[in-house]
């Protein structure tokens, strides 16, 4: 017969044994989810991020940690960052302008035609960079009024532009004219209301030029921003996100409703990208990154 202490001793080894036998069983499904895939989205917005937003992050890291969430596509990137994004199984959705002595930036760009020749070098070398790395979108700017009235800009961006088409529409790449806001951000732009942009559009009649809609811009100068994405989405070709005011995250802190917006992307049958063009107020970007996907995935 044991002895009392030997029996408490066996007690204490039992316990022990089973301790360990429970932890080992929880062992597999900790690793299970910690190794899980992230939640697969739904799939009828293709997410993108702008890559200047998150300029303190390599674009190696971006793309890693962008593809973990959903992201198919990096926004604004120049060929030599092309190869990057192609390791991580990504696309570039909409590559950066070229510019050449000052040209070709926000300020100045096709709606001078001083500036055209110089352009349409630059735009030749960039779209066919473009269509040699299998992307599909390059971006261009109307540029500053600067005393130009819209109708001249008009006429002159349509002038420099169909200059560029043949080899776009060769190459199947779009150029995308951005609309940006020229009451707080970018003072005296020209290509600042929907209606100037859809023109311009209309003007050039080529599937290889578009807009790009951005919408913390245009909430600023349009509002309005579902019903207009419902009646002007044939001139569309891309979509940029922010919060109004302060282009911060999307969230509540903010003004917009960025899934009942995303709902209307998805209505009008766009099949493009959605790109994330907030500057991340909080100390862990990605996080913020992460949310914004999130709530855009409807």
């Amino acid at each position: 017969m044991k002895s009392p202490m030997s029996r408490r001793s066996a007690i204490r080894k039992v316990a022990g044994y089973t301790a360990v036998a429970a932890t080992a069983s929880l062992l597999p499904k900790l690793a299970r989810a910690e190794d899980a895939p992230a939640p697969k989205l739904k799939g009828n917005i293709h997410h993108s991020a702008c890559r200047w937003c998150y300029g303190k992050i390599k674009l190696d890291d971006l793309c890693a940690a962008g593809k973990e969430m959903g992201l198919v596509g990096i926004d604004l990137l120049n060929p030599p960052d092309f190869a990057t994004v192609k390791q991580h199984g990504l696309v570039c959705s909409m590559v950066s302008n070229p510019t050449i002595d000052g040209l070709g930036g926000i300020g100045k760009a096709f709606n001078r035609v001083e500036h055209h020749d110089k352009l349409v070098t630059a735009y030749e070398q960039r779209l066919q960079e473009t269509a040699d790395a299998g992307w599909e979108r390059l971006i261009c700017f109307s540029g500053n009024r600067a005393g130009l009235d819209d109708e001249k800009g008009l006429e002159n961006c349509a002038i420099g532009l169909k200059r560029l088409l043949p080899l776009a529409e060769k190459l199947k790449v779009t150029l995308c004219m951005e609309l940006l806001n020229s009451k707080r951000s970018h003072k005296d732009y020209q290509c600042d209301h929907v209606a100037w942009g859809a023109e311009l559009v209309k003007r050039l009649s080529s599937e290889r030029f578009k807009l790009l809609y951005d919408i913390f811009h245009m909430q600023i100068m349009d509002g309005d921003v579902c019903d207009t994405i419902r009646e002007n989405h044939q001139f569309f070709d891309h979509y940029h996100t922010g919060g109004v005011p302060g282009r911060g995250e999307i969230d509540e802190s903010q003004e917009l409703n960025y899934a009942r917006i995303m709902q209307a992307i998805v209505a009008t049958g766009y099949k493009g990208y959605v790109a994330q063009e907030f500057n991340p107020k909080r100390p862990d970007a990605l996080a913020s990154l992460r949310q914004a996907v999130k709530i855009c995935d409807v």
